[in-house]
C-alpha cells in the first residue's frame, strides 16, 4: 500500500510537471531552433555500437543533457506537423531509446500508421519529461513502449530498479488517463554494454523484466516478451542478432516484430480501462 501510495503521488506530480513543460523547454520560434538547441549537435552520433568512438559519444550525449534534458526540440516539429489520426486510423505511437529509433518501421510493419520516437541513449526519466509531447498529444491509440537498458547502464546517472519501475509505471498512467492503451515490452537480453562495460546487466534486466511483466499483469496491460524469444545461453543477446550484444539487427527486429503486432493486436482488441 505505502510503495501503492509513493507512485500514485509520483505520478501526480508528473502530470502537474508536464502541464509546464512547454514554457520551461521552449527553444525558438523558427523552424531551424525547433530542430534541435543551438548549443548542441542537431543530431548526435548514436549511441556506439563499439568501443571506438565512446569518448566521443559521451561528450555529445552530456552535452545534450546540459541543453535539453529530455531532448523536447528532438521530435518537436515532427510532432507538430504530424496531422491528427484519420477516421479509424490505428495510429501506434513506438517509445523507446535507440532499439526503437534503430527499428524501421516502414519495413516491419509496412502501410501501418506506426510512428517512432526512439531517442538513442534514453532513460526512463528522460522519456517521461517527453511523454506528453511525444506521445499523448500524437493522439494513438496504443503507446508500446521499451524502455530500461540505459537505466541499467546509468546514461543520466545511477538508478535503483524501483526508479525504472516508477517511471514505467508513470508513463503508463499517463497513457491511460489519456485513453491510450498500453503495451508494456520486456527490456531486450544484453550481456554488457559497449559503451559501459563490466556492469553485469544481464542479471538486473532480467529483475526489471518480471516486474513489468508482474505489472502488466496486474493493471491489465499488455506485455510483450522479447527477452525470451532472444535470449542465448549467457542470457545476451546472440551474434546473429546483433553486431554489439545490445541492438538488434535486421534478424532481431524480424523476432520482434510479430511479437509487437500481436502486443498491438491484443490492446486494440481490449475494452475498459484499467483503475489508476
Amino acid at each position: 500500500m505505502y510503495r501503492t501510495v509513493l507512485r500514485i503521488a509520483a505520478t501526480v506530480e508528473v502530470i502537474a510537471g508536464l502541464f509546464f513543460l512547454p514554457a520551461l523547454s521552449a527553444q525558438s520560434a523558427s523552424p531551424a531552433a525547433a530542430q534541435a538547441p543551438t548549443t548542441a549537435p542537431t543530431q548526435p552520433a548514436p549511441q556506439p555500437k563499439s568501443p571506438a568512438g565512446v569518448e566521443d559519444w559521451k561528450k555529445a550525449h552530456d552535452q545534450q543533457l546540459l541543453t535539453d534534458f529530455p531532448w523536447l526540440a528532438r521530435f518537436k516539429q515532427a510532432d507538430t506537423e504530424l496531422p491528427p489520426p484519420a477516421s479509424g486510423e490505428d495510429r501506434i505511437v513506438f517509445m523507446g531509446d535507440s532499439i526503437t529509433e534503430g527499428w524501421h518501421l516502414e519495413t516491419s510493419f509496412p502501410g501501418k500508421p506506426y510512428v517512432n520516437r526512439g531517442i538513442s541513449g534514453q532513460t526512463s526519466p528522460q522519456m517521461v519529461l517527453r511523454f506528453r509531447q511525444d506521445v499523448i498529444e500524437l493522439k494513438p491509440k496504443v503507446v508500446v513502449l521499451l524502455a530500461g537498458t540505459n537505466d541499467v547502464a546509468g546514461n543520466t546517472g545511477p538508478m535503483t530498479p524501483e526508479e525504472t519501475e516508477n517511471n514505467l509505471a508513470s508513463m503508463a498512467d499517463l497513457a491511460t488517463f489519456n485513453h491510450i492503451r498500453v503495451v508494456l515490452c520486456s527490456i531486450t537480453p544484453a550481456f554488457d554494454f559497449p559503451w559501459t562495460p563490466g556492469q553485469q546487466p544481464a542479471p538486473k534486466i532480467d529483475a526489471l523484466n518480471e516486474w513489468i511483466k508482474s505489472y502488466a499483469a496486474e493493471k491489465g496491460y499488455i506485455y510483450v516478451d522479447y527477452h525470451s524469444a532472444m535470449k542465448d545461453a549467457r542470457d545476451g543477446l546472440p551474434a546473429n542478432l546483433s553486431q554489439d550484444g545490445v541492438h538488434p539487427n535486421p534478424a532481431g527486429y524480424a523476432i520482434m516484430a510479430p511479437l509487437a503486432e500481436a502486443g498491438i493486436d491484443k490492446a486494440l482488441a481490449q475494452t475498459g480501462w484499467p483503475a489508476l
